[in-house]
């Protein structure tokens, strides 16, 4: 019989095998995950020192910003395999990976839905949203929000802690659930619904948070007495739906696929694109069209040029 505990390592294939492609790669990658965590850094840091901005959405911005956390588990580790030529994980490295990668982005759903919720009490209930979200119900919707990313991870990766592995080729550019499922000499198809389930339930039941949130908006909006006040409520929503609109949209792509062929490219692909270049655009996306923390940013930019002539 097979001693299969002898695998203590996996290898990841990554995007390509050509020397030349593998540069290029690096390049991408390398820029936009430096831009990505630049730009979401400042975000986190002017909401931290600037009183004016620990307003209840930039708190939910905050920690939105907070999960370039994802980038890091899933980008870093492949531009280290690049640079060295070292395409070897750990088992408890790739499971710890697996964890921060479905824990952020898990987190990253639930955030999304409690923000669509904030857009609709500040648009369709503006007396009363100073009172229904205040400092402490933002605190325990955030808190929520990260609790629920926990619940959803725990229940099957604790399960897979315990799989036996007869193969050790990882077809993806990080360690993602089924491609290590795949190697499992165990019995995977209750962990393999269990993923799917808790996958199916994140996703609609933040989807149809953030659909009634803009339905009530959209009903909202043209009931609004001025040109000006529906202009302000559509730029409010217009940031947030935005990355509503790539974070759902990368999530079904990826799912509803053309041909089982091209499962493992297009999932590479959209992962590629969810991991790099989506945290780059978010912070554009949501400074452009905050006029606070664009003020904020030019404060303090100000103050770093009057400093440095001194």
């Amino acid at each position: 019989m097979r001693n299969h505990s002898t695998i203590t390592t996996f290898i990841i294939l990554g995007l390509t095998n050509d020397p030349q492609l593998q540069i290029l790669v690096f390049i991408f990658l390398f820029i936009t995950y430096l831009l990505s965590i630049i730009g979401n850094l400042i975000i986190i840091f002017l909401i931290l020192v600037d009183s004016h901005l620990k307003t209840a959405m930039n708190l939910f911005l905050q920690n939105f910003s907070f999960i370039i956390s994802f980038t890091t588990a899933c980008v870093s580790t492949y531009l280290h395999i690049i640079s060295t030529g070292n395409r070897t994980i750990t088992i408890k490295a790739c499971f710890t990976q697996i964890f921060f990668i479905v824990l952020f982005g898990a987190t990253e759903f639930f955030l999304l839905a409690v923000m669509s919720y904030d857009r609709y009490v500040a648009i369709c209930k503006p007396l009363h949203y100073v009172t229904i979200v205040n400092s402490r119900v933002c605190r325990i919707l955030i808190l929520c929000c990260w609790v629920s990313g926990l619940l959803i991870i725990l229940p099957p990766l604790g399960l897979s802690l315990h799989l036996e592995f007869c193969d050790s080729v990882i077809d993806h550019f990080f360690c993602d659930a089924f491609p290590l499922l795949k190697n499992s000499c165990s019995d995977t198809w209750f962990i393999e619904q269990l993923v799917i389930v808790c996958a199916v339930v994140t996703f609609i039941m933040t989807l149809v948070c953030v659909v009634l949130s803009y339905i009530y908006i959209i009903k909202t909006i043209p009931r609004l007495p001025s040109a000006q006040q529906r202009k302000k409520a559509f730029s409010t929503c217009s940031s947030h739906m935005i990355v509503v609109s790539i974070t759902y949209g990368s999530c079904l792509f990826m799912y509803i696929k053309p041909s089982a062929k091209d499962e493992v490219a297009i999932n590479k692909a959209v992962s590629l694109l969810t991991a790099s270049v989506a945290p780059l655009l978010n912070p554009f996306i949501y400074t452009l069209r905050n006029k606070q923390v664009k003020q904020s940013f030019n404060d303090i930019l100000r103050r770093s040029a009057f400093f440095s002539k001194k």
